[in-house]
């Protein structure tokens, strides 16, 4: 599946940005997806993911409550509702998608990318 994330800009620190990552392809309904993020200077983490059905999601500890995934299968789209942002929340943003067993957050085990979003948070 190609994927192809949108939606990041700049945004002043409380406020809210919505991401998107339309995918291409027949399988996309089947695949888990997740959100991805690397900060200047830092690794790659773990951000949020939801599976196939979109029944199942898993967020990181540090966007609990402010971020939210969801998912429309018939457009072929995941979002990433992103509230009350912090300057830590600054990085560039990546979708990614994979087949498979539900629940991993390592990025290793993802197979299909998007070219990544930049949002960036002034405080």
């Amino acid at each position: 599946v190609q994927l192809q994330a949108c939606g990041g800009g700049l945004v002043q620190a409380g406020g809210s940005l919505r991401l998107s990552c339309e995918g291409s392809g027949r399988t996309f309904s089947l695949h888990h997806m997740a959100w991805f993020r690397r900060a200047p200077g830092k690794e790659r983490e773990f951000v949020a993911s939801i599976n196939w059905s979109g029944a199942l999601t898993e967020y990181a500890e540090s966007v609990k409550v402010r971020f939210t995934i969801s998912r429309d299968n018939a457009e072929k789209t995941v979002f990433l509702q992103m509230n009350s942002l912090k300057p830590e929340d600054t990085a560039v943003y990546y979708c990614a998608a994979r087949l498979g067993h539900w629940g991993t957050k390592n990025a290793a085990d993802f197979d299909s990318w998007g070219q990544g979003t930049q949002v960036t948070v002034s405080s």
